[in-house]
């Protein structure tokens, strides 16, 4: 508990660890819009951390320093509990979440403004006289359930999305290649000999000679014109949590995958020969 005067002289109680516990549900409830509106994965536990660095600012509460200082440490809080929450991926990235971030406050912070004149003051004539009623509970208990409604749908979404990639290794004799694979329910591709199914790895990722393996050369066809695809026979493939099959068809591709942090796509007739 700390004591602060006001504009007017008076002394305001202030307690240290409701004004954290406030910050914190606030910045986590900018956190989630933020998301949702720019449409990020993010975890809950990256929602928790960012939110519990965001409320360091409370801190700054105790520290008397002028307008400008106040303003660096600030942005750089912010800057800091948007990389917590959304990674850092390149800068026009970061510039965004938190221009986004911004933006959210000052609409937000407007209408908590709004609400502290509706809820809190009372106007007697031409003066208004402060109610003890505080307008962060009233925001807590307007916001929960919509932020909890965001949150819960946000968790749906990346649910949905995230059942569809694995963990992978690929065992070249005795080599293995740890990849994160995206099932791709579009890649029915099979070589036309033995109705293999071929799952498409990203040629960077092979970090051996293709030479010292069995090749098969596959023909295929795509919307531009038909190519030759260059096939090598794994010694087994193993698809964490779902199970493995040996003599695999790995097709390398020499563009990249556009899905991030992914070097592989599955095929969908490999999973149900596995759980076959």
């Amino acid at each position: 508990m700390s004591f602060f005067y006001n504009i007017y002289g008076d002394i305001v109680t202030v307690y240290i660890d409701l004004v954290l516990v406030i910050n914190f549900i606030i910045d986590l409830i900018l956190l989630i819009t933020v998301a949702y509106i720019l449409k990020r994965e993010v975890s809950s536990k990256r929602f928790i951390l960012g939110a519990l660095f965001g409320s360091l600012t409370t801190l700054l509460l105790f520290f008397k320093l002028n307008n400008f200082t106040l303003f660096i440490l600030k942005l750089l809080i912010c800057i800091f509990m948007n990389i917590i929450t959304f990674k850092y991926k390149n800068f026009k990235y970061l510039i965004k979440n938190i221009s986004y971030f911004y933006i959210v406050s000052i609409l937000l912070g407007g209408f908590m403004y709004y609400l502290n004149i509706e809820f809190s003051y009372k106007s007697i004539g031409l003066t208004f006289r402060k109610y003890n009623l505080s307008i962060n509970y009233v925001f807590i208990l307007l916001f929960s359930p919509i932020i909890l409604f965001l949150y819960s749908k946000q968790l749906k979404e990346l649910k949905i999305k995230y059942s569809n990639y694995y963990l992978v290794d690929i065992y070249l004799n005795d080599n293995i290649i740890s990849v994160r694979a995206y099932l791709d329910t579009g890649n029915t591709l099979c070589d036309p000999y033995l109705k293999r199914p071929i799952i498409i790895l990203n040629k960077r990722k092979m970090i051996y000679d293709i030479n010292e393996f069995k090749m098969v050369l596959v023909p295929y066809k795509t919307i531009s014109g038909s190519d030759i695809l260059e096939c090598i026979i794994a010694t087994k493939v193993e698809i964490k949590g779902i199970g493995s099959k040996n003599n695999v068809l790995i097709g390398l591709s020499d563009n990249n995958i556009n899905i991030e942090d992914v070097d592989l796509i599955l095929n969908t007739k490999l999973l149900e020969e596995i759980y076959a």
